[in-house]
Formats: structure tokens, C-alpha cells, sequence
């Protein structure tokens, strides 16, 4: 792969030498409310450089590990499934390397490209899932390739048992009844996260994140906002118990920057990419 013009900071390492390749997927074509996330990767990559390579948090730095960011790629708005097609293309080109995806989005779906590349390598892949929305809906409007659907298409892969879900405080009846049969899923917060990491152990996990399972208080930029949800330091003691686990490929979505002009939604989620980049590459 060619290096990308502009990268998230210190995201520039050769390919060859990268354990991480971060790419965008600006793709918000199912979007149910307020579009606006296929701006948010080009967004974080020119704020990235209003924040530090190195973490406080973890006395790490960027800097000392290898991560290269690919570029957006160029996705159609009107083709959910070509959409698809092609993340998926990408996460399978980057997995095949030995490397690690890491996705920026973009709207909720396309974690299901990049989770069809990851099963296809990882039979026994399991799936952390952080998020407001229970997004188990089997169609949203008569329409299966949504991002209100994109768990339980997730689900259609892997079936029972390998689908954790933490946050969860929003989604119709039929989706939380779905859950209690299907999937784990923790309302609210994320109790019991040290617990599903035990028992996951070292099998293979891909790490999905909508970032509005953090409360609109922090965070308002985002299409579809929630009251009620986790603070930034509740998300960052999650994620370093996540970071415990066999992480295989992992995304970050839901940032719709032009629904905050103060900038401070784009800045919490630079800063949480470069934690979650931190505590990954061990």
C-alpha cells in the first residue's frame, strides 16, 4: 500500500513494518437521523495534530510504536453492499499481511465489512461491542443492510454466545428480547466487562465502538445521541480491560463532527483513538 498524504498523527511508519494499518470508511448512506459521519475521518486526521503523541495515561508514546494509516477509502453512497464489499476488501488485503485493522467510520455498518473479513480468517472470532444503540434490529424500514441492523448481521456470522455488548440503552423491545436469547449484553455501563474477558480468554476478538455510548454531556457530536451514557474515564477503564484480550481488528465510529462546532467531540475521539492505538499494540 502507498502512503497516505495526511495520516493520523504519528500514524506514518512503512506498511511493511506496521502491526496496525488504519484506514477510513466514510460511509454514512444508512444513516437513520442526522448523517454527517463519513466526514469524521478527515476530520480526526487533521485535529489528531491538536493532540500529543504521547499518553499520560499509560506513559506510552505513538511514537514508539508502528502504526500506518492507508488512507479513506473511496466508497459509494448509494451501494450499502458495494460499501461493504470494499471494507471488506481492505480489512481482508490487511489481515492476509498478518497485520491488524483498525477502521475509522463513518456510520455503524460498516463494521460489518471488516467483521466478514476478520470471521473469514477467525472462525471462533468473538465481538466486544460498545455502544448506546443494541443495533439488533433484523431490518429497519424494511431494510437488512442498515446500521440499526448491523449486530444482528454480525450475529447472522458468528451465531450464539460470541457477541458482547456493554452500554446498551436504547433499541426496540424485540431487541433487547433478541439479546436476552442471543447475545450478552450489559445495560448502561459496563459491568461485567472484567467477566467477559475472562471468559473469552485468548480466542480471536475484533472490538467495535460507537462512540455515542459516551454521554452527549462529552460528546454531542454524533447523529444519534442518548442520554444517560459513560463518561470518557468509565469508556478508558473499559477499553484497558478489552486491551487484555487477542484483538484482532477493531473500529471506531459514529463521530459526526458537524453537529459540534466547539470541536471538543472530534478531540475526545482523537485522544480515545490514540489510547485505544496505545493500549492495542502492546
Amino acid at each position: 500500500m502507498s502512503k497516505n498524504i495526511s495520516t493520523f498523527i504519528a500514524c506514518d511508519c512503512e506498511y511493511e513494518d506496521a502491526q496496525t494499518v488504519l484506514f477510513g470508511a466514510p460511509f454514512d448512506g444508512t444513516t437513520s437521523f442526522r448523517p454527517g459521519t463519513r466526514f469524521a475521518s478527515s476530520a480526526m486526521r487533521s485535529e489528531s495534530f491538536g493532540i500529543e503523541t504521547y499518553s499520560p495515561y499509560q506513559d506510552k508514546d505513538l511514537e514508539d510504536i508502528c502504526v500506518f494509516d492507508s488512507g479513506d477509502l473511496e466508497l459509494p453512497f448509494g451501494s450499502p453492499e458495494r460499501a461493504l464489499e470494499m471494507i471488506e476488501e481492505r480489512a481482508a488485503e490487511i489481515l492476509a499481511d498478518g497485520k491488524r485493522p483498525c477502521m475509522i467510520g463513518g456510520e455503524h455498518l460498516v463494521t460489518l465489512g471488516a467483521v466478514r473479513a476478520a470471521a473469514k480468517k477467525y472462525p471462533d472470532l468473538h465481538i466486544i461491542h460498545f455502544d448506546a444503540h443494541a443495533d439488533l434490529r433484523d431490518d429497519y424500514l424494511g431494510e437488512q443492510l442498515s446500521h440499526a441492523c448491523v449486530l444482528h448481521r454480525c450475529w447472522d456470522i458468528l451465531g450464539d454466545g460470541r457477541i458482547y455488548q456493554f452500554g446498551i440503552r436504547s433499541g426496540e423491545r424485540a431487541e433487547f428480547r433478541f439479546a436476552a436469547e442471543h447475545t450478552y449484553m450489559n445495560k448502561f455501563n459496563f459491568d461485567g466487562i472484567d467477566k467477559a474477558v475472562r471468559k473469552i480468554g485468548q480466542q480471536p476478538v475484533y472490538f467495535t465502538l460507537d462512540l455515542d455510548v459516551i454521554d452527549p454531556s462529552e460528546f454531542p457530536g454524533t447523529g444519534t445521541p442518548e442520554a444517560g451514557g459513560v463518561s470518557f474515564k468509565e469508556l478508558m477503564g473499559a477499553i484497558k480491560e478489552v486491551a487484555k484480550l487477542n484483538i484482532v481488528g477493531f473500529d471506531v465510529n459514529e463521530l459526526s463532527p458537524v453537529y459540534d462546532q466547539t470541536g471538543r467531540s472530534t478531540a475526545l475521539a482523537c485522544k480515545l483513538l490514540r489510547e485505544i492505538l496505545l493500549y492495542f499494540n502492546k
